[in-house]
């Protein structure tokens, strides 16, 4: 904003005001809006386009776009020329000879990079910024964010604890509410979320407070708002038989015990055996007391243990486990397998990355690795995450076996209720303190 108002203050000095600011960060956190935000407090004009907007099926339609948006944005200075969705035709150049719409595509690249490196520099004492947004920075040409064209990169991180409260309050300005919501209180329920989440979540509450036609929004409905935003829509028509729900039953409980009894588990918030539109019969709910953005060895390890849980108490109960464990496993042994092949934490390994692929910095969307590591060493790789994984069960399963007691009493209660929170979760098995 200041290099837009009072481009003088930096020019006396000799320096250059910036050419391009690109903004990168995960999907709905705010990137577009803050772009808009900065054009809007320098009042200054905006110039928005997506960048598959540049791209057609003709030859050079797109480079003759990206020739007239420069045009006009330098009769305009000072202004913001703002690209959404970078990567749509800053992807990195192909080696080899392409056709269609690809050479469509390089050939807008091509006139991108020629007009934000030679476009008239009179516009740029006046002020033309360019700025993009992506959330895929790792794919972009690297001739593009070289210095001299994007000259900022700005990471639009997803909000801590004080930007998620702010955030609600903004989209609850419009929203009727009860006395009893806090702001706060939702805000340190949902780590992780970003802008988009949380606009869903208060629309979310409005609706359900609207449908059971009540007065004003109610924490009762922001709290079923985020059990639908994180596990999806309750699915009470799916009838489960009485052996299936006793399954899920002590399933969640083993996973609520098991992180009642490790040191280093989040706090169990909630635990719910009714099933949800994604495909979970069940789910049992960890809120951290704080944001983390590191995990130490023993967190990691308290975290397999308590992903075995579910299964173990299907072990101890039933003496046979079921399908339902199938996500706690898949999850259990990617956290195995990056303790050893990327966080080095492995004592038989030693602290050496073997998986050097880069993935996606802000899309958890899959991605394919084929391992730097010769077939020796894949099979130590195997044998410590099987390794991991199994003292994790053992641990589990010793925590449930000793704790026979407090699983029978959270399962009898899932049954009965369905729904068993945090003081009920206390009340039921007394406050017998962690790692016991």
């Amino acid at each position: 904003v200041e290099f837009l108002s009072t481009p003088e203050k930096y020019q006396r000095l000799g320096g250059r005001i910036p050419k391009g600011v690109l903004l990168v960060g995960a999907p709905g956190t705010g990137k577009t809006l803050l772009a808009k935000a900065v054009a809007g407090e320098a009042k200054v004009p905006f110039f928005s386009l997506s960048g598959s907007d540049f791209v057609e099926m003709f030859v050079g339609v797109g480079a003759a776009r990206v020739r007239d948006l420069f045009k006009q944005a330098a009769a305009q200075a000072p202004c913001i020329i703002f690209i959404d969705e970078l990567d749509a035709i800053g992807k990195a150049r192909a080696m080899g000879p392409v056709m269609g719409g690809n050479d469509e595509r390089e050939q807008t690249l091509n006139q991108l990079l020629a007009e934000m490196d030679g476009f008239d520099p009179e516009a740029l004492k006046r002020g033309v910024i360019i700025m993009a947004a992506t959330n895929r920075p790792e794919i972009l040409d690297p001739a593009l964010l070289r210095a001299g064209r994007f000259d900022r990169r700005i990471i639009v991180d997803r909000p801590d604890l004080r930007g998620r409260e702010a955030i609600l309050r903004i989209h609850a300005r419009g929203v009727k509410l009860a006395p009893d919501v806090k702001l706060e209180t939702i805000a340190a329920r949902t780590p992780g979320m970003v802008g988009a989440d949380l606009a869903a979540l208060v629309n979310e509450a409005a609706l359900l407070a609207g449908r059971r036609e009540r007065d004003a929004v109610e924490m009762a409905q922001f709290e079923e708002a985020i059990d639908r935003v994180l596990a999806g829509l309750e699915r009470r028509s799916r009838i489960l038989s009485p052996r299936e729900k006793r399954i899920v039953a002590y399933h969640e409980a083993g996973h609520a015990l098991t992180a009642m009894s490790c040191p280093n588990a989040a706090p169990v918030h909630k635990i719910s055996i009714i099933p949800r539109s994604i495909g979970a019969l069940g789910f049992t709910q960890q809120l951290p007391t704080e944001d983390r953005y590191l995990m130490t060895q023993p967190e990691l390890l308290d975290r397999l243990a308590v992903l075995l849980g579910g299964r173990g108490a299907e072990e101890v109960v039933f003496g046979e486990v079921s399908t339902g464990a199938l996500d706690d496993l898949q999850r259990a042994t990617d956290i195995a397998r990056a303790m050893v092949t990327e966080y080095g934490m492995s004592e038989k390994l030693g602290p050496v990355v073997y998986e050097r692929e880069r993935r996606p910095a802000f899309l958890d969307v899959p991605w394919q690795h084929s391992p730097s590591y010769g077939a020796e060493t894949a099979q130590r790789v195997d044998a410590e995450v099987s390794r991991l994984v199994e003292e994790a069960r053992s641990r589990a399963l010793d925590i449930l076996n000793r704790r026979r007691k407090d699983l029978e009493a959270i399962a009898a209660a899932l049954i009965e209720r369905e729904v068993v929170d945090a003081d009920e979760l206390q009340e039921l098995i007394g406050r017998e303190e962690n790692g016991n």
